[in-house]
């Protein structure tokens, strides 16, 4: 199978992380799923939620390995088992219903309570005026209500005494205001019972009770005998797992019992841990249920799975098979009609490859090329797409692309194509695979043509409130010179090209006369109109955005021009080509948070009023008195690892060359299993159609038979020729 496994990495011994799993609780999981046979890629899902679904899109697993304990809040545990089941994907573990529950440990007392389960007594407190010490027999001990791994309980959490239990409330509600919990503390020791779901023995998965075997001298001197979170986090070298726990054999069945009844009650899936205070009289108190437990090297489960002749790789392959047979995946694939195809796809690769070099030199500018993509390239970017699993096929943009695009199977195609020829051009692939019904990356056709326009990118543009320059398009350099502009210099380029095409230092123009010269020169070497405009004389800016309705807005990297003799500076085709030391690239770009924000509203506004999907790169520059001002979009940008502007802007934000490629790619495989959904239903319904006609076709011959045996049944010797047709008829059917 292909597995997806998802973590929170510790990076701190703070207290914030100590749920997390260590690097090397990650790498010893991580090799046991492989060893098991298994393709496995890891999602550190600390970051953005929506980085995550973009790589779990993109990497399309059969089964999700989860192990995240979620960054904040009440819910945190179940967030990431809720987005997966949002998302469609399969996943070990509890459900979110309970792992919220279970994280909320007086509303898991309030459940079990009412089914017989016996725990100590407590009080939950929100505020101290709702401590109602008079209830509670002491001493108590005081805990957070919505925490895990002894987190926030010390040998100072248990108070003997009203005024030092309404002291400890007081100090534990400054640290946890979402509540505490105040409980009786019971005299004993700690117990705790694991659970595999998978292992079949006479307790339906639940193991032999643990118990921690703690170094004497760690202890010496402490008032009470409590597993507390300096003994889990900073002194677990003292702490040993027994295993099975030193017990009286009726003590140990009933907590085994006990375990039974509160995983059936809290819905427990896959796997568990239970923990129990057992008092000095040998009886056994629920504390909580972890549904979510450690699974780091020497924890409890794999003491108590060693006795059922279990190691470390049977109790993960334990945990992998009973989720694959409650999401019913045999070889790899669910069963039944599943509403995602998960596992590899076939992705169709269109590009135009660059085979004539581009040159900038003095007034021989080779650039015919230069939008397409070199063998190197493409070549890192193939090997990005695998590297997520899928099949590549290779579908150069020739003339015979549709014939090939017609007969080839293909699930989504990765489009980098610029196209053929025109100010359509780039629309030109996409507009293909649009009539084939296949799902590509980028943006649609319409976006495309309009976003190569760069006049009439601009129009739209204005229109959505976004200032830019002054404008005018000439298609022969003899038109009058527009009224807005009311000085120069003025800029001049092709109004259809990118890649910096045409735009060379002398596109910025000083008087009438060059500007008219450079017009002609462009509609001649282009075949197409060139577009004037107001030349904005100061920082330049590029931005990066992905993701479909909500873009996610990547931090911009400004271009930053070193030769200070020049006094109109512009990022031109030469730039790109050789700018080791005339241009700097600062990703992320150095702003004042004001602007920064002014900039990413401008980016993220300029990519949905023109329409754009899944990637696209916004230029932009920013005047003296910090207005923002858009000069055109790029929604299909080049992707040259090291050197192109996206990938360094996407570099700056610490993203991998292969995550950019896989972000890139899942809002694409998302459409594709969307429209896969919409088939089957589409098929479904039809199913239904067929059959009800089907039932009302077998009814109405019933009718039709009932009818005719009843007609002729009563018809008699002297019944009218007439009568007797419906007899007839009803022989003829039965002869054919």
């Amino acid at each position: 199978m292909r597995i997806a496994l998802t973590y929170n990495l510790r990076l701190s011994d703070s207290e914030d992380e100590a749920e997390f799993d260590t690097q090397e609780t990650v790498n010893t999981l991580a090799a046991a799923i492989e060893r098991l046979g298994h393709r496995l890629e890891r999602f550190e899902v600390s970051g953005p939620a929506s980085r995550t679904v973009a790589r779990l899109e993109a990497y399309s697993p059969d089964l999700i390995f989860n192990i995240a304990e979620g960054r904040r809040g009440r819910f945190r545990e179940a967030f990431y088992p809720a987005l997966f089941e949002e998302l469609g994907f399969a996943y070990t573990g509890s459900d979110a219903y309970a792992l919220a529950v279970t994280l909320d440990k007086q509303l898991t007392k309030l459940v079990l309570s009412k089914h017989g389960i016996r725990t100590p007594g407590w009080q939950f407190v929100e505020k101290l005026n709702e401590l109602k010490v008079e209830d509670l027999r002491f001493p108590v001990i005081i805990k957070p209500n919505f925490e895990g791994s002894s987190k926030g309980i010390t040998q100072e959490s248990v108070a003997e005494t009203v005024e030092q239990a309404r002291e400890k409330v007081t100090q534990a509600l400054s640290r946890y205001p979402a509540g505490v919990l105040v409980e009786e503390f019971i005299n004993g020791k700690d117990i705790t019972v694991p659970y595999l779901a998978a292992v079949q023995n006479d307790h339906d998965g639940v193991l032999s009770p643990v118990e921690y075997d703690i170094d004497p001298a760690a202890v010496a001197g402490r008032k009470y005998a409590i597993y507390d979170y300096e003994l889990k986090t900073k002194r677990e070298s003292a702490v040993k797992v027994s295993a099975p726990a030193n017990l009286p054999v009726k003590v140990a069945e009933e907590m085994r019992n006990m375990s039974m009844k509160i995983l059936q009650v809290l819905d427990c899936r896959d796997l568990g841990r239970i923990d129990f205070r057992l008092s000095d009289a040998g009886v056994p108190y629920f504390l909580e249920l972890n549904a979510l437990p450690s699974l780091e090297p020497g924890a409890g489960i794999y003491a108590a799975a060693a006795l059922e002749g279990m190691h470390l790789d049977g109790v993960v392959n334990a945990i992998i098979q009973s989720a694959a047979r409650r999401y019913k995946i045999k070889d790899g694939k669910r069963q039944g009609k599943p509403t995602r195809k998960s596992g590899p796809l076939r992705v169709g690769f269109t590009y135009n490859v660059k085979r004539v070099k581009p040159v900038a030199e003095g007034a021989s500018v080779e650039d015919s090329e230069a939008e397409y993509d070199s063998p190197t390239t493409l070549q890192a970017i193939r090997e990005a797409i695998a590297s997520w699993g899928h099949e590549v096929v290779d579908l150069e943009a020739t003339a015979e692309l549709p014939s090939v695009l017609a007969s080839t199977p293909l699930d989504i195609v990765f489009n980098i194509a610029e196209g053929f020829k025109g100010r359509n051009r780039e629309s030109q692939v996409p507009a293909m695979l649009e009539l084939l019904d296949i799902p590509y990356t980028g943006s649609d056709p319409a976006t495309l043509s309009i976003a190569l326009d760069k006049a009439l990118a601009k129009k739209i543009v204005r229109q959505a409130g976004i200032h830019t320059p002054n404008f005018q398009l000439m298609h022969t350099g003899k038109e009058r010179l527009n009224k807005d502009f009311t000085s120069f210099p003025l800029m001049v380029k092709p109004v259809a090209e990118g890649s910096s095409k045409g735009v060379v230092s002398k596109s910025v123009c000083h008087n009438e006369a060059e500007l008219r010269e450079v017009v002609k020169e462009i509609v001649t070497k282009y075949q197409q109109p060139a577009l004037i405009e107001e030349y904005i004389g100061g920082r330049e800016f590029t931005v990066g955005l992905l993701g479909e309705r909500r873009p996610r807005v990547l931090p911009p990297m400004e271009i930053v021009f070193l030769d200070k003799t020049e006094k109109t500076p512009i990022y031109s085709f030469e730039h790109k080509l050789d700018w080791t030391d005339r241009i700097r690239y600062d990703a992320p770009a150095k702003l004042e948070p004001a602007l920064l924000e002014k900039l990413r509203a401008a980016a993220r506004n300029s990519f949905m009023a023109l329409g754009c999907r899944d990637v696209a790169r916004i230029d932009f520059r920013m005047d003296d008195k910090g207005r923002i001002y858009f000069i055109e979009c790029n929604p299909l940008p080049g992707l040259t690892p090291g050197w192109s502007d996206l990938v360094l802007i996407a570099q700056g934000a610490g993203m991998d060359y292969r995550g950019l490629i896989g972000e890139i790619m899942a809002p694409a495989i998302r459409r594709y299993k969307e429209r896969e959904a919409r088939r089957a239903a589409d098929e479904s319904a039809l199913m239904k159609l067929a059959l009800e006609k089907a039932a009302l076709e077998k009814a109405a011959m019933a009718e039709d038979k009932a009818a005719s045996v009843s007609t002729g049944g009563s018809s008699g010797s002297g019944s009218s020729s007439s009568g007797d047709a419906p007899a007839r008829v009803s022989m003829e059917m039965k002869s054919h």
